[in-house]
């Protein structure tokens, strides 16, 4: 799945992934320092409630609506090479399975059946009986429920964990992938670019349409554009430049996008180019950091570590104080999800190009079955 690369007579993003030897310090700083953003956004947002989180965060809220763009757009980016490099689309899907889905089960069953029954307000019957906890366990499946019974019913926000909202469109975003590399669009860049550049105009037309003044955050569509953004920078990589002022342009972009009523959702490409340069720059390697992929893990458990702080402690619901007693749990528990789960299940990855070589040569034995039995019929 290999895609043709062209050089351009300026530095390339290409030639920043050779020069760094395709392992930049930096997606791994990025990583992590967005999945913390989320939890220092959040800390505002769930001690508060969302009508009033706004005005104490400040300077925060100028940076808050770029977080999850951001996540999308440096995913586009990794997941391309991880497609190029994938022998089989099955391998490629399944590499995805195996990187989201446990985790995710994880914590869904650690919310259900641990922190709820611990700190719902309901009996222990009521909460097992009730249709809402058989429900929450369709996250799994990618059909997100916020509420557990009895749960955080007295929190500013009930949610148990609302940042799986983002999961469907995750979800969204590789099976697109698949389709766009099934139909051979990745490798033709040309159609890719008119991909984008359709939907992208759908996207004009929908705010014209529907313009919300007083709305200006990231919906669904958006982070799904940020993700394509991601995803044609690196299949373009040889032929776009990698240059500072070109980061910079984007950063007053995205920041401006921000100013202006519904302008980021026409930001992706300038998210995405910020994203990128600031992923490939190469800060010397933190031992710690570099000891696992702890941002998943920080990403999936911190919003409920944080409801059941502002729960068990009313009277430290301050965002300061949530950060002090959140973070260093939701890290030890990101610790804990990678070492126990995550890197066991990623380091049997070799399990799956198993099977894709089994399913290939079944496929093979049944096509060659399928022309045996009509050259016997044409004869």
């Amino acid at each position: 799945m290999t895609a043709p690369q062209k050089r351009s007579s300026m530095p390339t993003i290409s030639d920043r992934l050779d020069e760094v030897c395709n392992r930049p310090s930096g997606f791994d700083y990025m990583r992590v320092g967005l999945a913390l953003s989320v939890i220092l956004a959040h800390s505002f947002y769930l001690n508060y409630g969302g009508a009033h989180a706004a005005e104490r965060e400040g300077l925060i809220a100028k940076f808050t609506p770029l977080i999850v763009p951001m996540f999308f757009a440096l995913s586009g980016f990794l997941v391309a090479g991880s497609l190029e490099r994938a022998k089989s689309l099955f391998v490629f899907f399944g590499l995805r399975v195996f990187r989201i889905l446990p985790a995710l089960t994880v914590e869904v069953l650690l919310s259900a059946l641990i922190l709820g029954p611990l700190m719902t307000e309901f009996s222990l019957e009521a909460y097992l009986t009730d249709p809402a906890f058989r429900a929450y366990f369709l996250n799994i499946l990618g059909e997100i429920h916020y509420h557990l019974p009895g749960l955080f019913i007295h929190n500013p926000t009930t949610a148990v964990n609302g940042q799986l909202w983002t999961v469907p469109f995750e979800l969204a975003c590789y099976v697109l992938l698949g389709a766009l590399a099934c139909v051979d669009a990745y490798r033709r860049g040309w159609l890719l670019i008119v991909i984008f550049g359709v939907l992208q105009s759908l996207q004009v037309f929908n705010t014209i349409y529907r313009f919300n003044p007083n709305f200006n955050g990231a919906g669904g569509s958006t982070i799904v554009l940020c993700f394509l953004a991601g995803l044609l920078l690196y299949r373009y990589r040889g032929w776009i430049v990698y240059s500072a002022p070109l980061a910079l342009a984007a950063l007053v972009l995205a920041m401006a996008s921000i100013e202006i009523p519904n302008a980021i959702r026409f930001a992706a490409l300038p998210m995405a180019y910020l994203t990128v340069y600031l992923g490939l720059r190469n800060p010397k390697p933190d031992k710690i950091l570099m000891s696992g992929d702890y941002s998943y893990g920080l990403y999936l458990y911190g919003y409920p570590v944080q409801q059941a702080v502002i729960m068990l402690f009313p009277g430290m619901r301050q965002w300061y104080w949530n950060i002090l007693i959140s973070l260093p749990i939701a890290a030890t528990v990101a610790v804990l999800s990678w070492h126990l789960i995550e890197k066991p299940v990623l380091s049997r990855k070799k399990i799956l190009q198993t099977l894709g070589d089994r399913l290939a040569a079944a496929l093979a034995r049944a096509r060659l079955g399928m022309a045996k039995r009509r050259a016997v019929a044409d004869g």
